[in-house]
């Protein structure tokens, strides 16, 4: 998968092991993404629960055309193992503030892009500052059709993730410092 296979991570989250790596060990196929986001893990953490209802990414492309909401859902925050996350994930792990774990659905997801699991984890770096890190397992290829979709998957997933966790940690970096603004008084 080569440089497909390491986007915004660090030496020491890619050698860090997440939910996901027990769900599909060695050799599955490892990818890593991650981003900043200057707001508490908190915050991050319940903008990720909302991939329960839409994928964040390019709408255009992943969410039929209809814009992922831009407005906090609370019930999203309402987790229960077994959950349906955009359409073809299952919610399998989740620790709250932590992480979140999802695995591809059997249906279409599966025959489009095998079997995947992923770990969506938030780190928190400093008071308000968060890394929000994604990784994928993906089922090794048993033939070189297979091969081709992970190279496919590996260079799709770059771009749509890439969008997806910049479009979570710049979410939640807004309702901070909307909070901020609220509690803080202004100089006169």
């Amino acid at each position: 998968m080569g440089i497909t296979a390491v986007w915004g991570v660090t030496a020491a989250e890619q050698r860090r092991e997440y939910p996901c790596d027990l769900l599909m060990p060695a050799p599955a196929g490892r990818l890593l993404r991650g981003v900043d986001a200057a707001a508490p893990a908190d915050v991050v953490y319940r903008w990720l629960c909302q991939f329960r209802v839409a994928p964040y990414s390019y709408d255009w492309i992943d969410n039929r055309g209809r814009r992922s909401p831009r407005v906090p859902l609370p019930w999203c925050w309402e987790l229960e193992v077994g959950q349906t996350f955009s359409r073809i994930f299952t919610l399998d792990s989740f620790v709250p503030d932590r992480h979140l774990t999802v695995r591809m659905a059997p249906g279409v997801g599966t025959r489009m892009f095998g079997d995947v699991a992923v770990t969506y984890a938030v780190i928190t770096t400093a008071p308000a500052h968060t890394r929000l890190v994604a990784v994928l397992r993906v089922a090794p290829p048993s033939s070189r059709v297979h091969a081709l979709r992970g190279w496919l998957l590996a260079w799709g997933d770059l771009v749509m993730m890439r969008k997806q966790l910049r479009t979570f940690a710049s979410l939640a970096e807004a309702e901070h410092r909307s909070s901020t603004d609220r509690i803080s008084p202004r100089p006169a």
